[in-house]
């Protein structure tokens, strides 16, 4: 669990698409085996440390004559960003993908003095 220890908690959230592949042959749609897509999300304000965040496909557009294989994860999270990383594998044929998420984490107030 994680304690945050704060006056102010900031909530941060969008929406990412990572790639419409059916409009121009890409491999996520033609292509076979371990593929992924990543795409850097920088937050709005920075958090006063490393936020939790959620994400989650809100949207994708899959081969149904295909197995529909897929694992979306946050990673290299900091106070200022983090990465949307989609995988996929085998012979799933991924047309498009689109990713929500949300950020959870103490944020710096006019009140919060860091004094060395």
């Amino acid at each position: 669990m994680k304690k945050i220890n704060s006056n102010i908690i900031g909530i941060d959230q969008g929406e990412e698409t990572l790639f419409s592949d059916f409009e121009n042959g890409g491999d996520m749609w033609t292509g076979e085996g371990s593929r992924e897509r990543r795409a850097t999300v920088r937050f709005s304000e920075r958090f006063r440390e490393p936020p939790n965040v959620m994400v989650s496909v809100s949207l994708w557009d899959v081969d149904y004559s295909t197995n529909i294989r897929a694992d979306v994860e946050a990673e290299s999270i900091s106070k200022g960003q983090f990465e949307i990383v989609f995988r996929t594998w085998g012979n799933t044929r991924m047309a498009r993908a689109r990713v929500g998420w949300m950020a959870i984490g103490a944020v710096d107030d006019d009140d919060h003095w860091d004094i060395p």
